[in-house]
């Protein structure tokens, strides 16, 4: 293993055991760094003698290989935490992320089903007969009722239901728990499901799983769901380019606010660390003000 190989081996486990980042954002982060490693490497270069120069060329090259400004902007907010880690270490004198701007880039607005769109897909869950179709409809139920990621949603364990069917106890981002309220149609939908649940569990076995499968995780994948819900999406006349789970949980958020949530609650429930994220949603809100004003005002038809 290469010396900078075993710095970014060092920094990534830091960044399990420090912060409890999880396995999907240490391999983006994995597959960041051997890119930036590889660009550096042509131009007879490492990590840790990298200057400014090597990297803002770097960040432009990538918009020469057709990367968006997002991309862009992430994988050097990836650099800079490495930096900063090996500046701690004592593997760089100095961090050359500090005299790199950020790529430009708007912000742009997350997609969101309206809500007759998300009553049309739940009315074509409900439609369907047979246990496939009760756990989807468990899954599509649960999953507009808690604004769950999907990742947290095909992972629930059992025991993240109390006994009385109201509230979800949900291990999220770095680990951390919270408690998030689950409707009734919610919880009518689970417990319908858990009466065939049977049905899905690998030879039989005991699985500690809500939503078991015979797949190497032991639970269904976040594939699997997506595969699914865009079959319900087609079945309830929807376009299916506008639907998927992460779709459904923004407008879990965007719906939660248009009736009078308070942001800080949906802050809560979505598990957003920053409530500048949550925010993002007022914006939609306002999109949709704004779209139904210039619609229907009188005095934009003059």
């Amino acid at each position: 293993m290469s010396a900078d190989s075993h710095l970014v081996e060092s920094f990534l486990e830091m960044l399990i055991a420090e912060r409890g980042s999880a396995a999907n954002t240490i391999a983006a982060y994995r597959r960041d760094i051997g890119d930036v490693s590889a660009y550096l490497a042509q131009r007879g270069r490492s990590l840790r003698d990298a200057d400014s120069d090597d990297l803002r060329h770097y960040i432009g090259n990538l918009a020469k290989r057709g990367l968006s400004a997002r991309t862009a902007a992430r994988r050097l907010s990836c650099l800079r935490q490495l930096f900063a880690f090996l500046v701690s270490e004592a593997a760089c004198e100095d961090d050359p992320t500090n005299a790199i701007d950020a790529p430009l880039r708007g912000r742009p607005l997350p997609k969101v089903l309206s809500e007759d769109n998300v009553e049309q897909l739940l009315e074509a869950a409900h439609a369907r007969t047979g246990p496939q179709a009760l756990r989807l409809t468990a899954l599509v139920e649960c999953l507009y009722a808690t604004g769950l990621r999907v990742s947290e949603l095909v992972g629930l364990p059992l025991s993240a239901l109390e006994s009385n069917m109201t509230l979800l106890l949900v291990r999220g981002k770095g680990d951390k728990e919270r408690i998030v309220p689950l409707g009734e149609p919610a919880a009518e939908a689970i417990a319908t499901y858990t009466t065939v649940r049977e049905r899905f569990l690998p030879g039989g076995d005991p699985s500690p799983w809500l939503f078991p499968s015979r797949g190497k995780s032991g639970h269904l994948t976040r594939r699997r769901f997506a595969q699914l819900l865009q079959g319900l999406a087609m079945e309830a006349g929807i376009d299916t380019a506008k639907v998927s789970p992460h779709v459904l949980r923004h407008a879990f958020a965007s719906h939660l606010l248009a009736h009078g949530a308070d942001l800080r609650n949906v802050q809560a429930m979505l598990g957003h660390a920053d409530i500048s994220t949550t925010q993002i949603y007022t914006h939609v809100l306002d999109e949709r003000l704004r779209a139904l004003v210039h619609a229907h005002h009188p005095l934009t038809q003059l």
